[in-house]
């Protein structure tokens, strides 16, 4: 691997700032909070560069401290995300869709996956994109048959929370 670097991290970083913006809007509702949290995941990618020896993909290393660092900002800040039911609001897009055309059927998944708890939503986040469930047991820390029984119940969590939106 070559020298760590302040461009070979910028670099690094650029090609892969999507999982930074998808973590944020997963776990964080208010813009303020997004860019406050974005903010610390750079911090702390910074400060744990220097540990990525490359023994595996940069955006699984960078999944496992963005995530551990949106979930570790989530609790010192005392936010509760809600677990219960989808905001009132996502009924008014399903009425409002028949009106106006298909609302973004994504930020309404993005909405549902929000009501998760803090380890499913990094589940299904990395599900989303395409990580194998090796990779998505490296970056969580439980175990594959655990990251697959997850993935059952995830499905059928959100399936009956979207039932009647779309």
């Amino acid at each position: 691997m070559e020298p760590l670097s302040e461009d070979k991290f910028t670099g690094d970083i650029n090609e892969n700032i999507g999982i930074i913006h998808k973590i944020c809007n997963i776990y964080f509702t208010g813009e303020h909070d997004r860019q406050d949290a974005g903010q610390e995941i750079l911090y702390q990618l910074w400060r744990s560069y220097p540990s990525f020896k490359g023994d595996s993909k940069f955006s699984t290393w960078m999944y496992k401290v963005a995530l551990n660092t949106a979930i570790a900002y989530m609790k010192k800040s005392n936010r509760e995300p809600s677990t219960d039911v989808l905001p009132e609001q996502l009924g008014h897009l399903a009425e409002s869709s028949d009106q106006y055309g298909n609302p973004d059927k994504m930020s309404i998944l993005y909405t549902a996956i929000n009501t998760l708890s803090e380890i499913d939503k990094a589940i299904t986040l990395l599900f989303l994109e395409d990580n194998s469930y090796d990779e998505i047991s490296s970056i969580t820390g439980i175990t594959k048959s655990n990251v697959s029984v997850r993935l059952v119940r995830i499905r059928k969590a959100l399936k009956e929370k979207l039932k009647h939106i779309i």
